[in-house]
Parts: structure tokens; sequence; C-alpha cells
């Protein structure tokens, strides 16, 4: 029966067109005579041809508009947010709001079961999974029969290539399988000293900054006070330690945010507006096509993407220069042991071609340093909205780290050091709930399947809002849109705090943040390490408050959004340097 319900969906204009020719073309060829070939006939047959043709694209569009989401689909049952236009479904609401924004409304405001339908322009299904059996349906038990949806695999894939992102199918199992050595723990808790290392470099580069340029950026004194763009600064750093990280090279952005492969990067990765046009030419062109057009901003952006690649092919045959002297030389291979970025482990899986590898370091590179960067803006603003918080936050990290001018210290610093800072890994908790950087993820199923007992159609799409998921109040409790890093502590009887990994809510599902199953983020452990070193580094070192007072208020902030979501304007502070750190 579900067959027969869902064949109308997959109704082919091509294949319309086709049975109405055919049709016609028999009608009129077996009851004319042979006279019928003069001029007259001929015109007649073409006219009746074409309004034939413009009947059916009539009612196939008048069937799939206005009478198939509401009285055939077998998704009609679902409950659906108000509002919605009769042409253009529930567009004008989300055209007005950044992404995540409107599934968060409509999860909290309209009664429902995990399962929720809105309408796309010409009332086009789509389907918003917030349960923890729907998400689990869609992450973990059927991950590879949901994918992403072509046209954002073509515009993810115009940076990174057919890399972990942009892969699917068996192709994604042989990737992540390959790649996973490099983001386990044992490799990650080597990135620490790194981490911090680039930490303390910022920290020192922003006290430059308050004490008006001069100095070696030490705090001891304190008192240095200024404003600060904290959006930018945490670009910068992200940025250094995703080169660091990712490929072993210095991109040098704190010390020379205009260096050129500074500006070649930002170029590629930061231009959330070129990818939404890659998007919507992606609909109607080939990417090849698109990457030649004759437009200054895709030309300078292909010229980056070549420059940026080449400096990823320069560091393979390098690292692989290394690897083979290695294996002739024990000097070379001690040498070789401080290697520990992913560019190096991957090399040595032997698994990936060149372009391969190139792909997996841009693949990084888009998924890894702007998210980390936004989640250090988030942070910066509750504990701006929360200055006890701040307080007890930086009484933590000054008992138990070195300061950010102890350069003797700076590679002693460990993941055992962070691990014990519960409350700093409460705030990094806390905060990647309660603004996870990414609003949402769309995906489509590529065969007929279930979600929560539903019948799902094959080509239904589907969005995950962690923006919504995060703060639902079924997961978290009434004070699930409040930020509280307590609810990532359990008391102990000696009177301390250890961490817990649920934060007290009612499934491990309720934390979306970096989804879940084969598709969930390869990197999560490494991106929670950094933003633990950045976070430990600022607040210990200094005193945050908002410019604009009315943003104490965060229904007065206003949020954008592409891939990522983040303050509209960015985030704005006076920064105050605290006495003995």
């Amino acid at each position: 029966m579900s067959r027969i319900m869902a064949l109308p969906r997959r109704l082919s204009w091509s294949a319309v067109t086709a049975t109405a020719a055919l049709e016609t073309l028999v009608h009129r060829l077996y009851s004319q005579d042979a006279a019928a070939t003069n001029q007259l006939k001929l015109s007649s047959l073409a006219l009746s041809f074409g309004l034939f043709w413009i009947a059916n694209v009539f009612v196939c569009a008048l069937y799939f508009t206005f009478i198939y989401p509401f009285y055939v689909s077998p998704l009609r049952h679902l409950p659906s947010p108000g509002g919605r236009h009769w042409l253009m479904g529930h567009m004008p609401q989300l055209s007005k709001s950044a992404p995540g924004e409107c599934s968060r409304t409509w999860n909290k405001e309209v009664e429902h079961d995990g399962l929720l339908r809105f309408f796309m322009f010409f009332n086009q299904e789509r389907l918003i999974a917030t349960s923890p059996k729907a998400v689990a349906d869609i992450t973990v038990a059927n991950s590879y029969v949901w994918e992403k949806q072509s046209v954002v695999r073509m515009a993810l894939s115009t940076v990174t290539g057919v890399g972990l992102v942009t892969s699917e199918g068996d192709e994604h199992r042989r990737q992540r399988r390959s790649m996973m050595p490099a983001f386990q723990f044992r490799h990650i808790k080597d990135l620490y000293p790194v981490f911090w290392d680039k930490s303390r470099e910022v920290v020192q580069a922003m006290t430059r900054t308050l004490d008006g340029g001069s100095g070696s950026g030490g705090g001891g004194g304190g008192g240095a006070e200024g404003r600060l763009y904290v959006s930018h600064w945490a670009s910068l750093a992200t940025l250094d330690i995703i080169g660091m990280a990712a490929m072993g090279r210095d991109f040098s952005a704190v010390r020379d945010p205009d260096n050129k492969l500074v500006r070649q990067y930002t170029r590629v990765f930061e231009g959330q507006s070129l990818l939404r046009v890659f998007l919507v030419l992606g609909t109607v062109l080939p990417q090849w096509l698109i990457e030649e057009l004759p437009v200054p901003r895709i030309r300078e952006f292909r010229d980056a993407m070549r420059a940026i690649r080449s400096v990823c092919q320069e560091l393979i045959d390098e690292k692989r220069a290394k690897l083979r002297a290695q294996k002739r030389d024990a000097a070379a291979a001690a040498a070789a042991a401080d290697d520990v970025d992913i560019l190096s482990i991957a090399l040595e899986s032997g698994q990936f071609t060149d372009e391969g590898l190139q792909n997996q370091l841009m693949t990084f590179f888009a998924a890894g340093h702007e998210t980390t960067s936004v989640s250090l803006t988030w942070a910066v603003y509750a504990l701006c909205l929360n200055p006890a918080m701040q307080a007890r936050l930086r009484a933590e990290v000054r008992a138990n780290l070195p300061s950010v001018d102890d350069g003797a210290a700076a590679r002693a610093v460990t993941s055992a050091d962070l691990d014990r800072l519960p409350y700093l890994n409460a705030v990094v908790s806390e905060t990647l709930r309660l603004y996870p950087s990414v609003p949402l993820t769309g995906r489509v199923a590529m065969r007929d399947t279930t979600v929560q007992g539903v019948a799902v159609a094959r080509g239904t799409a589907v969005t995950i809002p962690q923006w919504a998921i995060n703060v639902d109040r079924g997961l978290w409790g009434d004070d699930a849109e409040a930020f509280d890093p307590d609810r990532w502590l359990d008391a102990r009887a000696d009177g301390t705090c250890a961490l817990n990994n649920t934060g007290g809510a009612a499934s491990n599902y309720a934390m979306s943040t970096f989804l879940h199953g084969p598709r969930s983020c390869i990197g999560a452990a490494f991106a929670r390490a950094e933003f633990a070193c950045l976070l430990a580094a600022w607040v210990g070192r200094f005193e945050f408050e908002l410019v604009d007072k009315t943003l104490m208020d965060p229904r007065k902030l206003k949020v954008k959004g592409g891939v990522t979501i983040k303050p509209e304007d960015g985030l704005h502070v006076i920064a105050r340097v605290v006495d003995g750190y």
C-alpha cells in the first residue's frame, strides 16, 4: 500500500510529457487519412500537442502543489507550524530568520512527537527531526540511507573536493577508517602543547593591543584596558592552530594578519555568501562551469584555492621526503617523531593519493577553523552575561595552569592539566550545547525508509536542528535555554566537583552539536581541546564585558548564519588585564 501511495510522488515530468506526446501522435496518425499531411492538419496537430502538454503540466503542478502534500502524502498526519503561505510554504518565515531560528521556535511552540513537517516553495514537504528516536534512526540506524543533498555536496566540494564531509557510502567509510587514527586521543593529547602555545601567543598579542602596541605583551602589572573585537582575534588564533595541527605550517595569522597566505585562506574559507551563490547556481549549472564563470569574485576564489592547494602539496612533498629519510637515517627518524600534525599521520597511513591528502586538509580547514572560532566568540558572550561565572572560571584557571607569560612552562601543559579543570570543561560543554556553531544539518533519503516508525519515501529531505534539539525542554528541563555550566558537574562528598558527560539530559541524543554515528564529527575531541585551551588562556588573563550593554538581554542580540551561526556584528568587548597572571 505504501508503494502505491508513494507512486504519484515519483512521477517524472519527462515521463508525463512523453506519454502525452505519444498518445497524441497515435491518435492523430490512426484517425486521420492521408490528407492530414497538409499544412492545416500539421498545424492542428502541433496546436493539439502543445495544448495537451500545457494541460498535463498544469495538472501535475496542481497535483504536486495542492493535492499530494495535503491529501495523499504519507506524512500528511504530521503536525506543521502555522503561518504557511498558500504557494511559498514557510519560506517567508525562513528567509527572514537566521538558520536554525525557525526550527527552535517551532520545536517549542508546535505540539509534536519528535517529527515536524514544514513546506518550501510550491509546498514541497520537509521534515524536522528532534526526538532522540528520530535522530538515532537518521544518524545511526540508517546513516548511509540519508545523504547530503547533491547541490550541497557540489557547493562544498568546490572547496574540499571529495573529502570526509562530501563523500558518501563506501567512499566515506574508507576515508573515515583511514583518518580515524589521526583523531584518536593518543594523537590529540600530543597537540595540547601546540594549542596552549598558540593560545599564549594570541593573548600576548591582545595585551599589546591594549597597551597601545608597546611592551612584550606581559600582563603581570595589570590595568591595561580597551576594546577588542573578539570575533577577529578568535579567527586569527584558530587559523594559526589549524595550520599547525593540520599540516605543521604556522600561518602567522596572529603576528601578521595581512600576510598573503592568510588573505588567500580568508578568501576561500570565510566566503559564506559565495557558498550560497554556489548553492543557487548548482541547481542549474554543473560544478566545472560554475568554477569557470568570468565573475571577479569567483576568479579570486579560484586563484586563492589553487594557492592554498599548492601550499598543501608542498608540505605533502616535504613530509613524504621526511618519511623516506626516516627509513634511512635514525637522526631523521628522531626528528620526524616530533611531527604530530594530521597530515603526517595521514601520510604515514599510505591510504591516500596526493589529491586525497589535499582534500582531507581542505576539509579539515573548512570544518575546523570557523566552527571553533565561533564557539570561542559565543563563550565570551555568555561569560559577559554572567560575570560571576567568568570570575569563577578565572580563579580555577589561575590556580591550575601556568601564566601565559611563562614561556618555559608552555610545552609542559598537557591534556591531564586541562582535564583537572572541571569548571572549564563544564563551560566548554555548556557553550557547545547552548550555542552550537553549526545550527542545523540537512539530509535526503536515498531509498524508502522509516523514521520513528513513520514511512518516509525516497527523496524526502529532513533537517536535524542542533539549534533546537540542544535547548529542548523535554530533554533538558525547564531551564534548557539558560547558560548553566553546573548542569555538567556532580558534587562529591569531599566538596569538590566531577564532570559528567550528560549535562543531566534525558538522552545522549539531547546533545547534537557534533551529531552521532558514522557521520558524526571526526574532530570533536580536537575541537574541544583547542576550545578549552583558548578559553582558559583568554579568561585567565582578561576580564571581559560587553561594549553594547543592551546586548545583556540575549533577545536583543541579532544573529546571522550560513554554515555557522554567530552574532550579526561580531562581538565587541571591553577587555581588562587582571593582575597576577
